[in-house]
């Protein structure tokens, strides 16, 4: 059985790719070839002529299926920052329809992939294009990975109601603690579980390191809803 999710962000550093690596393996315990995909990548070091992007070498990590990185990671640019300045920077423009044959041809030849955008669910990729218009164009359920902090609420449930307006599914959530000393943490984990559409797949607390082999088991609550 094939399965491909888009797993979005409430904000950008709110844990996407610790997350997408972490489906990534264990959907590749379960015997399935499994793969990332990071469309659009900015702040990439270049490394043998090649720039490559921390993410995508964090997904390539948890994959068990050897797949062109030019499929992984269309579109890389160097400076960290947002990535429709980082492409009209390097005369670049972003096409949809280039991303989405390249998804088609990893899914071809995996059974799973976990394709992670960039930054928010409205990060601009053109002047006219934005990360939901991607997740439109793939057509993928979506996993909502929320950063735990002040204001998360607010930025869930936003998010949440952005990806229901645009037709999409929002197969599950993730709550990400990003920040340790978070005050009320369980409170608006509970308001969170409350008010959230889609299934609440887990929680990772707070790490300084990330951990892709956390106890979090994601994908038997996903697949199993």
């Amino acid at each position: 059985m094939k399965h491909a999710f888009f797993v979005t962000g409430t904000d950008t550093g709110v844990g996407k790719t610790t997350i997408s690596s972490m489906l990534v393996r264990q959907f590749a315990q379960r015997s399935l070839r499994s793969a990332g995909m990071k469309p659009v990548a900015s702040g990439c070091e270049r490394r043998h002529g090649q720039l490559v992007s921390e993410d995508v070498t964090q997904l390539l990590a948890a994959s068990n299926v050897d797949l062109p990185l030019s499929d992984i990671n269309p579109y890389a640019f160097e400076p960290a920052i947002a990535p429709h300045i980082a492409a009209r920077q390097a005369g670049v423009q972003i096409d949809l329809n280039h991303i989405k044959a390249a998804f088609e041809r990893l899914q071809a030849n995996a059974d799973v992939v976990i394709v992670e955008g960039a930054g928010g669910f409205y990060v601009p990729l053109d002047e006219l294009h934005d990360v939901a218009d991607l997740a439109v164009k793939l057509g993928l359920p979506l996993i909502l990975v929320v950063g735990m902090r002040l204001g998360c609420i607010n930025h869930a449930l936003l998010t949440a109601e952005a990806i229901t307006r645009r037709g999409l599914k929002l197969a599950g959530w993730v709550a990400n603690q990003v920040d340790p000393e978070m005050a009320m943490l369980e409170e608006n984990l509970q308001t969170l579980r409350q008010r959230m559409p889609g299934s609440y797949l887990g929680f990772v607390a707070w790490q300084e390191e990330a951990n892709i082999d956390a106890d979090i088991h994601l994908v038997s609550a996903l697949v199993t809803r």
